[in-house]
């Protein structure tokens, strides 16, 4: 079964951020565009395997029906939920934030 993959307003911020980061700080385009060509790439896998990937440990992000899919080639993932037949990602995080205190 393929699921409609819908990027909430707050996960396009999120992406967002790192890809003024990329561009600004780094001065990197090229690192900006890998970026977002992996983003494309994980959306496309989701589509795919939203249902078969498991809860997120974090007891109160897994009550909350939270599932973690990585980036395909960095060190990016996406937080998402699943609402009948639409995986929807609420944010997108780098693996070295606190992403669970931000969630709770």
């Amino acid at each position: 079964m393929d699921y409609k993959v819908l990027i909430t307003s707050d996960a396009e911020a999120d992406l967002e951020g790192f890809i003024r980061y990329l561009l600004y700080e780094k001065k990197s385009g090229q690192a900006a565009t890998n970026v977002l060509n992996d983003f494309e790439a994980t959306k496309q896998t989701l589509a795919k395997v939203a249902g078969s990937l498991k809860l997120c440990d974090n007891p109160k992000l897994s009550i909350l029906g939270y599932r973690r899919i990585n980036f395909m080639s960095h060190r990016y993932f996406m937080l998402y939920r699943i609402e009948g037949e639409t995986a929807v990602v609420d944010n997108i995080f780098h693996e070295l934030q606190d992403y669970e205190n931000k969630m709770i």
